[in-house]
């Protein structure tokens, strides 16, 4: 990633934080961008700079696209071009369906799936001007299967995944490479707050094949190479990164047990 020119959006905390911080840590120029909350930004900007890399924090209400387009003409006019943009910002919420308000609606897709839109569309002469430029999409494994109280969310979430399909097809022509990425859990601070002390994360890292619980540098890692020649062939795809969480096949049991009951006896060879 040496020379390469990067924002990232929503890096205020959590997974955004955490990509903008590898993607330095491999040599590149970082726009980090933040809603709400500007410390885990200029934490990581401090950090970033220390190390001697160039970093710069970016505000803008993505609920809002006049700042959005905002963020993207000033973070290219930082960087002095555009080479990788993360669209990683979004809200997560859960709400039961029949509570849901429009106002909640309105918030997720114009945070979730519009701002990308619409960034992305901003920032395109920039990219188009790089060689090898890239545009990685967040997603998340609730586009693939279903939680309940999270049908705003997921329906963002999907959505994404079939923007990034159908912008891959368009923006190839640019010499602009599209994909996404779908994290499964992944900890975050705000885990740790919405689910309190008590939470026995033990059992929890417990219950994925992976035995832990992804951290955001795992999500980071996964851009860098996304945004690499060394993934030149990959094109319009959704990555699965979750430690095993949607391998496993539900009503099942543990996934670590023995099982203790045997199909195919009397037919198949060498069963008792």
């Amino acid at each position: 990633m040496n020379g390469k020119r990067v924002l990232v959006t929503g890096a205020g905390t959590g997974v955004g934080t955490g990509v903008a911080l590898e993607f330095a840590k491999e040599g590149a120029a970082v726009a980090l961008h933040y809603s709400r909350s500007a410390e885990g930004a200029e934490k990581a900007v401090a950090e970033i700079r220390d190390a001697g890399g160039t970093a710069e924090l970016f505000q803008a209400d993505f609920n809002e696209t006049d700042e959005v387009r905002r963020l993207g003409h000033e973070a290219v006019e930082f960087l002095g071009g555009l080479d990788v943009l993360v669209n990683n910002a979004g809200i997560t919420t859960n709400v039961p369906f029949e509570e849901v308000t429009e106002d909640q609606y309105d918030l997720l897709y114009n945070v979730n799936i519009k701002a990308q839109f619409f960034l992305t569309q901003t920032v395109l002469p920039a990219l188009e001007k790089s060689t090898g430029a890239s545009v990685i999409n967040l997603t998340s494994v609730h586009a693939f299967a279903g939680m309940t109280e999270h049908s705003i969310y997921a329906g963002t979430k999907g959505a994404i995944v079939a923007f990034t399909r159908e912008l891959s097809l368009e923006l190839i022509q640019k010499g602009v490479r599209v994909n996404a990425i779908a994290p499964g859990w992944i900890e975050v601070p705000n885990h740790h707050k919405v689910l309190g002390e008590d939470f026995d994360w033990e059992n929890a890292r417990k219950s994925l094949p992976a035995g832990f619980v992804g951290q955001p540098s795992d999500i980071g890692q996964l851009a860098i190479f996304l945004s690499s020649e060394k993934s030149r062939y990959i094109i319009g795809q959704t990555l699965i990164i979750d430690g095993g969480q949607s391998v496993i096949m539900p009503n099942t049991g543990d996934f670590r047990e023995r099982r203790e009951y045997r199909f195919g006896q009397g037919y198949v060879p060498g069963l008792k």
